[in-house]
């Protein structure tokens, strides 16, 4: 599988393969992470509990299921739910509950490098899963932490590697050998989900998107590892001074 390195091709690649798997995506992900996805983005959520009132941005939102529950969790919070893939947007407003929770969640089509949000506006960015896709992500921490205001907060939801002499050689075999066939003959396309475990392999280490996240302005940054490192929460918060941003 050709995997494109340059940051628009990689994008332009990244858009066709969501779009090929988005009727079956929701499916897919509970279905192999053993309905384990659900407590990771109520962990996510849990981040922002100071915060239950006013915008959150949820940046590479998908299908909508931590929208959702970033509602959920606050009742006097709005969401604008950004992602540059149209149909994974449309699959997740088909499956919106007809109640007042869904009418709080602002769908749009935009780009995670260019987001169309004032500076300054929101109180937590959330973006779960999706920065791996970005075409560079230096670029989205930079966006992210212009429209977050002063005492915002960043909560990154990511797959890692785990380092467990037990748990690796398992997750690696699932990710690469199991996971594909079985996602590949349910969704029809293989090629998104060897494109899942490449772009896991290839993701930064820890630390190293930690100190990304420092350079972008970001203060306080920490990690919470969960499922014995399968998943990370990378949280960081904008100064209560003010991000820079004129």
């Amino acid at each position: 599988m050709h995997t494109p390195q340059q940051p628009e091709e990689k994008k332009q690649f990244v858009r066709e393969k969501f779009s090929s798997i988005s009727t079956h995506y929701d499916l897919l992900n509970s279905l192999l992470s053993l309905h384990i996805d659900r407590y990771w983005r109520w962990r996510t959520t849990r981040q922002l509990k100071h915060a239950p009132n006013g915008w959150v941005l949820d940046l590479c939102a998908g299908t909508l299921p931590l929208a959702l529950e970033l509602t959920r969790q606050a009742p006097g919070r709005r969401v604008l739910a950004v992602d540059f893939c149209e149909d994974m947007l449309r699959a997740g407003i088909s499956r919106l509950p007809k109640d007042g929770v869904s009418r709080r969640i602002h769908p749009v089509c935009g780009d995670g490098e260019a987001i169309p949000v004032a500076s300054s506006s929101c109180k937590g960015c959330t973006i779960a899963f999706g920065i791996r896709n970005l075409g560079t992500a230096e670029r989205g921490l930079s966006e992210m932490h212009r429209i977050l205001e002063p005492g915002g907060r960043l909560i990154i939801l990511e797959f890692s590697r785990p380092t467990s002499p037990l748990i690796k050689p398992l997750y690696n075999f699932y990710l690469n050998k199991v996971l594909p066939v079985i996602a590949g003959r349910i969704s029809g396309d293989k090629e998104a989900y060897q494109y899942l475990a490449s772009s896991i392999a290839a993701f930064y280490e820890p630390q190293t998107l930690l100190g990304l996240m420092q350079a972008a302005g970001f203060q306080n940054v920490h990690r919470i590892a969960l499922t014995f490192g399968i998943v990370s929460m990378y949280i960081g918060d904008v100064s209560t001074k003010g991000n820079g941003v004129a």
